[in-house]
């Protein structure tokens, strides 16, 4: 692989209130505990399919190393 690894910048803009825990569960996995935190994670099929469980809550932002 290439030495320089794929991330993905996500921002949370809902609320874990009123979610299910393993929603909030999972926000808190990604570094998110609050609405406008943006946190830089890998990109792996894990944080993939982190992001698709909460994909109402988040919004990725950018994705360093992306080529289009």
């Amino acid at each position: 692989m290439n030495n320089t690894a794929k991330v993905l910048k996500i921002e949370q803009i809902g609320s874990a209130i009123r979610r299910h825990h393993s929603q909030r569960e999972t926000l808190i996995g990604l570094g998110l505990n609050r609405i406008g935190r943006v946190v830089q994670v890998p990109d792996t099929p894990q944080t993939r399919g982190m992001i698709a469980k909460v994909k109402h809550l988040v919004r990725v932002v950018e994705a360093e190393g992306e080529q289009r």
